[in-house]
């Protein structure tokens, strides 16, 4: 059985008459971490737009898990096992660190239709077992995440991505407004993950952290992929210098 998680053939966004996403050949393996990079505007966020469902292609293929997928919207991705951290995080500011875990999944004590009780002691324990999985350390829960600073905040997303992905995460520039302490404990997390044996799609500007913590490094440019490289081959200035254009590979491997 084949251990490739995500693979797209020839995947192709047009916007009227600008090709955001062209032809974009990619593989994900089982386990494997592996960095988007790339300029404002180069593909990145639309490609991650058609795995998920966020946006419709307009042509290519998305095989997920062995097969064929036509995802019509992110709640039909995440069903399938695909959960996403994007910049916004989507958390509800006024609601505590478990009802934001289980938010539009909540867990059911007695079901009465709109008046069905939730099952908040059920939903605690699997947001202390979530935590504890991903190394997410928030001292008190019942804080609403408007108290919390923007390192919490960012884990506590990720934490509710890790705990309802079953097959594939993809974060989204998961560091970009964070300070040098509260990076330092998102990438201790997606360590956490590498060492659990779960995939991840990581979109990054970051050079460093790219390098810290990811197997492979796919560049994109003007809505194409432009390279795929292990990072053990390769070089910050090799992929700044396809990130810019002054190098070009007219072809490469579309799996490391």
């Amino acid at each position: 059985m084949s251990d490739v998680i995500l693979k797209t053939e020839g995947l192709t966004k047009y916007y009227g008459g600008l090709h955001a996403l062209d032809n974009a050949n990619f593989e994900l393996r089982s386990g494997e971490h592996v960095a988007i990079m790339g300029d404002n505007g180069a593909g990145k966020s639309t490609f991650v737009r058609q795995i998920t469902g966020v946006e419709q292609r307009t042509r290519g293929k998305i095989i997920f898990n062995g097969q064929e997928v036509h995802f019509k919207g992110p709640l039909e991705a995440r069903e399938a096992g695909i959960e996403t951290v994007f910049q916004n995080l989507a958390l509800a500011d006024d609601l505590d660190v478990p009802s934001n875990l289980f938010l539009g999944r909540e867990k059911i004590w007695l079901n009465l239709g709109p008046f069905s009780i939730l099952d908040f002691k059920g939903m605690k324990a699997a947001t202390e077992a979530a935590l504890k999985r991903t190394a997410v350390k928030i001292p008190n829960l019942a804080n609403t995440i408007r108290n919390m600073s923007g390192g919490q905040r960012q884990c506590v997303a990720i934490a509710r991505t890790a705990t309802f992905a079953s097959k594939l995460i993809i974060m989204d520039e998961p560091t970009a407004a964070l300070g040098v302490q509260e990076t330092a404990q998102v990438e201790n997390i997606i360590r956490t993950l590498k060492s659990n044996g779960e995939p991840v799609i990581l979109i990054s500007h970051n050079m460093r952290q790219v390098f810290d913590l990811v197997d492979r490094i796919v560049v994109f440019r003007r809505g194409r992929i432009v390279a795929n490289l292990k990072k053990s081959q390769t070089t910050g200035e090799e992929v700044v210098a396809y990130i810019t254009g002054a190098k070009t590979a007219p072809e490469f491997s579309d799996a490391a």
